[in-house]
Formats: C-alpha cells, sequence, structure tokens
C-alpha cells in the first residue's frame, strides 16, 4: 500500500499562525501534527508516501522532511496550486498511486492508536473504499454517514444541517484507484470544491464495496486553537516520562514530565506534569509549570506561571503574570513591563514580541 498526506489548505482559523506556515506544521506535544500522521503510515507498514503541498511556504515542509529517510519512508511532493477539495488532492496522486491501494490521510489529523489494524482489515475484507467513522457533538460541522436499518451504509452527507447520524468521517481514507474514475465524473459543490464523500457515493451508488470501521478511541481534526490545545492534552496523558536535561537542587518536578537532553531546570522552579520540554531550553528560578504544557527547543523562561498551553521553539518569557490555554508560536517574546489583570489567553504568531 502507499500512502497520500493531504498538506494543503490556507488554515484560516489558525491565523496568525498560519500566516508564516502550514497548519499541519503547528506542534502537539512537541512535534508537527502531520509527523504524527506519517508516523502512523510508517507504523503500519506504508513507506512509499506522496505529500500533497500547498501553497503556504511549501519549502517548510520539504525543509523538515527532506526526503524521508531521517523517519524510515520515501517521500514524493506533490504541488496543489489552490485549495479544491480532498477529491481535487486525491486526483493529483493518481500517477503516484499507480495500480496500488492508498491511504489518504489528512495531515492535520490526530488519532489515537493509529491506522495499522484498519490497513490489516481493508487489505483483508477485499474493500474497494472504507471510512473511519467516529461518534461526535457537531456531525453538522463534518461529512456524515447514513446507515440502513441494518447497519449498512448507504449515504454520505457533506456538512448537512440535519444530520441523519452522529457519525462523522474521520480524515483517513482508504481507497483503490477505483476512486479515480469516481473522481473524474465529479462537479464542484457549493463550497466549489471536488467532495471526496460525493466520490465515495459514486463507489456506494455504483455497488462497489465500501466498508466502514467506527473509531473506537479518539480522534482530533485540529482546525482551530481549542482544538490543537485540546490534542495536547490528549497526547500529554499518554505520556512517558523522561529525563535527559539538567535538573538542580531545589527545584521540584512532580508527576509525568518528560526533559530533552541540554535542558535546565534551575532550583526553585516547579514542573507539575504532564509537561514535555525540549532540548536546549532553561527554566529559571521562581517559574512554573503546569500541567498539560509543551515547551519547545531553545526556548528561556525566565519568569511566569504557564498552563495547558503550547510554548513552540526559540520563545522568551519574562512575566509577572500566568498564561493558560494559550499557542504561542516560535520566534516570540512575552515580557512584562506593566502589572495587569492575572491570566492572559493568547494566539501568537511566529515571529513576535508582546509587551504586557
Amino acid at each position: 500500500m502507499k500512502g497520500v498526506i493531504l498538506h494543503g489548505g490556507h488554515g484560516t482559523r489558525l491565523r496568525p499562525l498560519t500566516h508564516t506556515g502550514p497548519k499541519q506544521l503547528i506542534s502537539v506535544a512537541n512535534k508537527p501534527i502531520s509527523q504524527y500522521v506519517l508516523e502512523d503510515l510508517r507504523n503500519s507498514g506504508i513507506l512509499d508516501i506522496a505529500i500533497i503541498l500547498g501553497d503556504i511556504l511549501p519549502e517548510k515542509v520539504k525543509d523538515h522532511y527532506g526526503d524521508g529517510s531521517k523517519f524510515g519512508v520515501n517521500i514524493t511532493y506533490l504541488y496543489q496550486e489552490r485549495p479544491a477539495g480532498i477529491a481535487q488532492a486525491v486526483g493529483l496522486a493518481e500517477d503516484f498511486v499507480k495500480d496500488s491501494p492508498f491511504v489518504v490521510y489528512l495531515g492535520d489529523n490526530l488519532l489515537k492508536g493509529g491506522i495499522a489494524k484498519c490497513v490489516k482489515e481493508f487489505q483483508q475484507q477485499n474493500y474497494d473504499a472504507m471510512i473511519l467513522l467516529c461518534k461526535v457533538e457537531n456531525p453538522q460541522q463534518f461529512g456524515v454517514a447514513e446507515f440502513d436499518q441494518n447497519g449498512k451504509l448507504v449515504r454520505l452527507i457533506e456538512k448537512p444541517k440535519k444530520p441523519p447520524s452522529n457519525y462523522a468521517l474521520t480524515g483517513i481514507y482508504f481507497l483503490t484507484p477505483i476512486i479515480y474514475k469516481m473522481i473524474k465524473q465529479l462537479k464542484p459543490s457549493w463550497r466549489g470544491e471536488l467532495e471526496i464523500t460525493e466520490a465515495i457515493q459514486l463507489l456506494v451508488d455504483n455497488g462497489y464495496n465500501v466498508g466502514y470501521r467506527i473509531v473506537e478511541s479518539w480522534w482530533k481534526d485540529t482546525g482551530t486553537v481549542e482544538d490543537i490545545i485540546e490534542a495536547n492534552r490528549l497526547i500529554l496523558d499518554e505520556l512517558k516520562p523522561k529525563i535527559e536535561g539538567t535538573i538542580q537542587d531545589k527545584a521540584c518536578i512532580q508527576g509525568r514530565v518528560t526533559i530533552e537532553k541540554d535542558t535546565v531546570i534551575k532550583r526553585g522552579a516547579l514542573i507539575r506534569g504532564p509537561v514535555v520540554i525540549g532540548k536546549n531550553t532553561t527554566i529559571e528560578d521562581g517559574v512554573y509549570i503546569g500541567p498539560y504544557t509543551s515547551i519547545g527547543n531553545n526556548v528561556t523562561i525566565k519568569k511566569g506561571e504557564i498552563e495547558n498551553s503550547i510554548i513552540m521553539d526559540n520563545c522568551l518569557i519574562e512575566i509577572e503574570e500566568k498564561i493558560i490555554d494559550s499557542l504561542i508560536g516560535s520566534n516570540t517574546e512575552i515580557i512584562t513591563n506593566q502589572r495587569g489583570p492575572k491570566g492572559h489567553k493568547l494566539i501568537v504568531g511566529e515571529s513576535s514580541k508582546i509587551v504586557l
């Protein structure tokens, strides 16, 4: 099997972070979201992978993944000039896929437990296509599945006003090359896009063998800041503690904490897990890092309290206040100028400077 990772889109709900890079490279627990996707494909035995690049700094994606060798895979890059729907993006991979079955995996999706079992089922059942579904509270925001009385999949509807079920399509599709015959029949939807739900619906209508599997654990579509912070919480909930940095005397580490190499936690600092701290980072005396916080590489935190937040690489924080529920982009400085109200919720793009 082959893999296709969709790495395009404009990420409008994540601006200003997506002014300086694709949304799929935003870090969750100190790893780009799309890297979880790539590693899931690799761990499922899928080593030949195409990444569909969008028009927002695609060179950043290539700089991070290269030819794939450092991740144990082979990567082919394909370019999508503009976002025109998942089906249109999948269509770009036809020459890459050739005669192979393949998995399409949206680069901003996270799935606990991965797809290895699904890959095996797809191969064993000889499906023409298989979709992964997850029960959600807000099905109007997703493609939704409809079933008959026997539980057979009969219809897929994109963002319906009146959903026929609470089962949403995740951004993971198991396909065979027959899907290209269906994509070529599509016309743009009301959104101006070629919808993958309509292509799979054509498979159903024409009697092809379309299976489905319901996700047993959690799935996250990380399209908003709130989704990303929640995904960070979910991943840190499974954190295995590891201490490779230096913890000075009278620094306090509580709970499950990972500290990477060349990082220093100075005396008087309190780290309460689950927390992950990257490489070459300094946490100064008196700083408090609370649960569900991820701190990247080359970060200096001289003063302040942080909880339930993501601090990306190369940041400086020196504040009198408490940062909560925040997503701080790379190369950002946050420093105190005068006293203000306790607790700031921040969404900050890269290369910014904030004086509070």
